[in-house]
């Protein structure tokens, strides 16, 4: 057996036995309760990150807790061979509160959005042939680490290191629907795109450019497919973020806030499309157990029920005028912007040195693209706990300017 090591702290341990595939910050959390969470050292931290958007119920949730304890003594796992209770119930909810027909349960961002780029063009070789299976995607996009997503991912930092890239992927920039006219020809089966970017920088759709690219799609009988990984689940403030724009998709891709920390990953679709999935087309192991559906069903009720996502709208609201003020105060914060509780705040400078100054006092928040601020705290999150950011913000920016002349 070899031999332990000697030091004894959880960060020593974690970068002596664990791959260094994360810049971490140095922080070792052990406990957390709502919008708070505390480190190994008895300090407590506003979580305005909650697990990247994912813990929208908050942590140590009484809804996740009570419906985890529930179904642990009942059934954890028997795989997708035999039909469970738990996992039908969450399906029957996500189709009778979207625009969806079918759900296919997976475990994670990723492999919801694998599943839609296979549905989507398993579903264009069956009707069309095997000349059209290219997809389109966005520049600064993100849809995951794996071979396929991040081949569909439009960020050349994620694609480093790993070619050759899987092929039939096209990237165009955001916003820009000449563009997408452009490079929309007859070997094209779908788009896939995010209706707001959240590692892209907190990037909103321009009016009127989901309606045009959901009316391209159809005239050329392409599958749209939106990523809601991220922006779904009631964070924009409706409980999914096309909800704003008037628009639907053929596919839809779902994680992060479906199961409040439990691996889950959901991928929608309706019924034209889902006929090209049958038995032994697609699977796994893990997606959907009796335990993570149960948790995410729980929580799905409460974001109806308990009024969340509108309390997120509210919120959003409260936080962007916040914000917006010190964006007046500050000549240094070149854009706010983002709907509901996902919201961005663009510096001139990075970002990183405000996200150190915040954990120095107390609070978690996270950078996207180097010079964005980002704030995706859970939707639980109260008025005076944004006040507390938003005055913590307010003396590092003030710091910064008097730094600055």
């Amino acid at each position: 057996m070899k031999k332990a090591l000697e030091a004894t702290s959880t960060i020593e341990r974690a970068d002596r036995y664990m791959f260094q595939t994360y810049g971490r910050f140095p922080i070792t959390l052990v406990k957390g309760d709502g919008c708070r969470v505390w480190d190994d050292e008895g300090k407590q931290y506003l979580d305005f990150v909650a697990g990247i958007a994912v813990c929208s119920l908050g942590h140590s949730s009484p809804v996740v807790c009570r419906a985890l304890a529930e179904q642990a003594g009942k059934l954890v796992h028997v795989s997708n061979l035999y039909y469970t209770e738990p996992q039908t119930d969450l399906a029957q909810l996500l189709v009778e509160n979207s625009f969806a027909d079918r759900v296919f349960f997976c475990n994670s961002g990723a492999e919801a959005n694998e599943a839609a780029i296979k549905l989507a063009r398993r579903y264009s070789m069956e009707k069309f042939g095997p000349n059209r299976h290219v997809i389109i995607s966005m520049r600064n996009s993100f849809h995951g680490r794996t071979m396929a997503t991040l081949s569909a991912t439009g960020q050349e930092k994620i694609q480093k290191g790993y070619d050759p890239l899987l092929p039939g992927f096209r990237f165009v920039p955001f916003n820009d629907l000449s563009a997408l006219e452009m490079a929309m020809d007859d070997a094209v089966c779908a788009v896939m795109l995010e209706p707001i970017q959240g590692e892209g920088g907190v990037v909103c759709p321009d009016a009127g450019y989901l309606k045009a690219v959901r009316a391209l799609c159809s005239e050329k009988g392409v599958a749209l497919i939106f990523d809601e990984v991220q922006v779904g689940m009631g964070r924009t403030g409706k409980l999914f973020a096309h909800e704003h724009y008037g628009v639907t998709p053929d596919i839809m891709t779902l994680a992060k806030a479906l199961g409040n920390g439990l691996p889950i990953g959901a991928m929608l679709s309706t019924e034209a499309l889902a006929g090209a999935f049958g038995p032994g087309s697609h699977a796994t192991t893990f997606g959907g157990t009796p335990l993570a559906t149960a948790v995410s069903g729980a929580v799905l009720k409460s974001l109806l029920n308990d009024g969340w996502v509108e309390h997120a709208k509210s919120m959003g609201d409260y936080f962007k005028a916040g914000l917006n003020q010190l964006a007046e105060k500050y000549s240094f914060i070149k854009d706010v912007r983002g709907l509901g509780l996902i919201i961005g705040v663009e510096l001139e400078s990075p970002g990183a040195p405000v996200v150190a100054e915040c954990q120095k006092k107390g609070f978690l928040i996270i950078c996207a693209q180097e010079r964005v601020l980002r704030f995706v705290p859970p939707l639980i999150v109260k008025k005076e706990e944004i006040d507390l950011l938003l005055e913590a913000l307010d003396d590092i920016f003030n710091n910064m300017e008097t730094k600055r002349g």
